[in-house]
């Protein structure tokens, strides 16, 4: 904790204790997932990802390249429908 404030960062980590508290507290309130998590959840669903295939290192960042596009584009709100127009 005090590395991160050395850097002049905002710390957004709450400790475990306090955060099962605040659930006990507010039984309603849903248990937030870390980003790191949540991004490891979507490139999961990639299955070649995965398990890793892929021999080259350079197919397998390709990979995760297109993965991340993908997982960018589906996050976009679009107002056409880009198959029909």
């Amino acid at each position: 904790m005090k590395i991160i404030l050395s850097h002049g960062y905002i710390a957004h980590v709450v400790d475990r204790g306090k955060e099962a508290d605040a659930k006990r507290l507010t039984p309603e309130k849903k248990a937030r997932r870390w980003v790191v998590e949540v991004c490891h959840s979507w490139f999961n669903r990639f299955r070649k990802l995965l398990v890793r295939y892929e021999k080259l290192e350079r197919s397998f960042l390709a990979l995760n390249h297109l993965a991340a596009a993908i997982i960018a584009f589906r996050k976009v709100s679009l107002r056409v429908n880009i198959i029909y127009g």
